[in-house]
């Protein structure tokens, strides 16, 4: 697969089945998707899905996918597969598919994911997924990840979460872009005396400083972060059996 991202999530794991498999849930922590809604199935097929992401304001690009899930295996864990397309044709992914994996570890779950997809839009859509698009999808994945984490061991709402993040943004680029304007002080200060002087050489230290915390400082617990998940599988892993019994969705 592609992509990998894995969190260790201490959680119970039927309420984190629960909370990946209801789409009303899905869809409140997962940033890649606007809307998850189940289709219609006969009893024992595969579950089939309709997912959207709001692109712009006025611009939503849809697809369809079928999913499968191993709800109770020999070793305890669980697993979950999908296939999925899109035919809208501003949408650069065109088909691919994934699963995700919940293994119980200690007083948690390690939750992970592996997917992969086929790009359009020949050789441009190629470039562009591979300089842009797939990094981003990666970010994404592991930032939600930590999202559902936050909700389930903290009681941080998706919500809430979102909200947090935001604000923390906004105030890291707020420290910069002051640190940035007060560059230009010192050689103001140099002109009331020694002791705005000795101000002086220090502003330049002190506001370097604000810049490197502003931008590097670990983020705040609240706030979902992609670093807190592996992001590289520990041992080479293999998609699981189910996924090779899923049809194509379109």
């Amino acid at each position: 697969m592609g992509l990998f991202v894995e969190a260790r999530i201490r959680a119970d794991l039927d309420e984190l089945w629960a909370h990946t498999q209801d789409p009303a849930q899905h869809r409140r922590w997962d940033l890649r998707f606007t809307e998850i809604d189940h289709l219609p199935r006969a009893q024992g097929e595969p579950q089939r899905f309709r997912y959207a992401t709001r692109v712009l304001p006025f611009l939503t690009v849809a697809g369809t996918g079928v999913s499968a899930g191993e709800r109770e295996r020999p070793d305890g864990t669980r697993t979950s597969a999908l296939r999925f397309a899109s035919p809208h044709p501003l949408s650069l992914l065109a088909e691919g598919s994934g699963y995700w994996r919940y293994v119980p570890d200690g007083d948690g779950v390690r939750f992970l994911t592996g997917y992969d997809y086929r790009p359009r839009w020949g050789v441009f859509g190629t470039l562009a997924d591979r300089v842009l698009f797939r990094p981003l999808m990666g970010w994404a994945t592991a930032w939600s990840f930590d999202r559902l984490r936050l909700w389930l061991e903290r009681g941080v709402t998706p919500e809430r979460a979102l909200v947090n993040w935001l604000v923390e943004i906004a105030v890291r680029a707020c420290v910069v872009a002051c640190a940035c304007t007060g560059l230009g002080l010192e050689s103001l200060l140099l002109l009331f005396g020694p002791f705005a002087a000795s101000l002086a050489y220090l502003c330049p230290l002190l506001l370097s400083v604000a810049v490197c915390v502003a931008l590097f400082a670990s983020p705040l617990s609240c706030t979902p972060a992609a670093r807190r998940c592996l992001r590289r599988p520990p041992v080479r892993t293999r998609a699981p059996r189910v996924l090779r019994t899923l049809e194509d969705p379109r």
